[in-house]
């Protein structure tokens, strides 16, 4: 069978592409993948009254209770300036990481029948909700920055680090979207558990409270103060916070946070294409 395929020229469907041929058709794509992105972002609170205005009182509301409750209640401001800029940065960014995280895991499992009833490269998906978090992202950004100069933060040239800050995030955001896609499209079940995986996440990432402030006030290890400040989200927000926060001044920001920074966008947005791309040929089948 396999000479006589050979002999006619066919070829087995939804076989695996080579890499860069991979990579080829994945650009052909791209309008599918902007187009899909925008659908869904537009059809996303499309039954709610105040429709695309969600995009912008989520992450807020977010914000207001995560103040109220570790803020006042906690004390969590104590000792560091500029805490409600700081609260909100941290908020906004941590909601495009933990959502393209979280989304991405249902990515192939939530069009199962699109992938089984057209070819096209599988990783559109998981970038396309990637892309679409990523739009909703610069609506909110635009709130973030008539927020922090409402509370007093004035324009420099370190806002100009928000945009390479924005592309590591969208690589790293990507590649963790396409590891967990590939995951959760052979056990669903990752999907229930991915909530609670991503809140411990968000607590030990730095978003409502100072790393810093908080583990120099116990004896903790020198090696659990490293790792939580080499925690991806955790460096991504504190790039943010360094462009944006003036008590947080870019000049003090040490220059290997930049680098933390490029190698986990590079480890997870080159890693988790090639680890994505293995299984490309597996996806929709029984």
């Amino acid at each position: 069978m396999a000479e006589l395929a050979a002999a006619h020229g066919l070829t087995i469907s939804g076989a695996r592409p080579s890499l860069p041929e991979y990579v080829r058709q994945l650009w052909g794509r791209r309008h599918f993948v902007t187009a899909f992105a925008t659908a869904r972002m537009s059809a996303q609170y499309s039954e709610a009254k105040l429709g695309q205005v969600w995009h912008l009182v989520t992450p807020l509301l977010n914000a207001l209770v995560y103040y109220f409750i570790f803020g006042i209640i906690m004390k969590a401001s104590h000792g560091v300036p500029d805490y409600i800029p700081f609260l909100i940065t941290g908020v906004f960014i941590w909601d495009f990481i933990g959502s393209s995280i979280n989304t991405g895991t249902r990515a192939i499992h939530s069009n199962i029948g699109l992938v089984r009833a057209l070819h096209f490269p599988r990783a559109s998906l998981p970038i396309s909700t990637v892309v679409q978090l990523f739009q909703q992202l610069l609506v909110t950004m635009a709130a973030l920055v008539v927020l922090l100069l409402a509370f007093g933060q004035t324009p420099s040239a370190s806002w100009l680090l928000v945009v390479p800050t924005l592309f590591l995030m969208l690589v790293f955001a990507g590649g963790c979207a396409m590891i967990m896609a590939r995951i959760g499209s052979k056990m669903p079940d990752v999907s229930q558990l991915m909530p609670f995986v991503l809140r411990t996440w968000m607590y030990s990432s730095g978003v409502m409270w100072s790393i810093d402030s908080m583990l120099s006030k116990d004896d903790f290890p020198h090696w659990v103060l490293l790792a939580l400040k080499c925690n991806p989200a955790a460096v991504f927000i504190d790039l943010m916070r360094f462009a944006f926060i003036d008590s947080y001044p870019a000049h003090a920001l040490p220059p290997h946070v930049w680098a933390i920074a490029a190698g986990w966008a590079l480890l997870a947005g080159v890693g988790g294409f090639v680890y994505f791309w293995k299984a490309e040929e597996e996806y929709g089948r029984g």
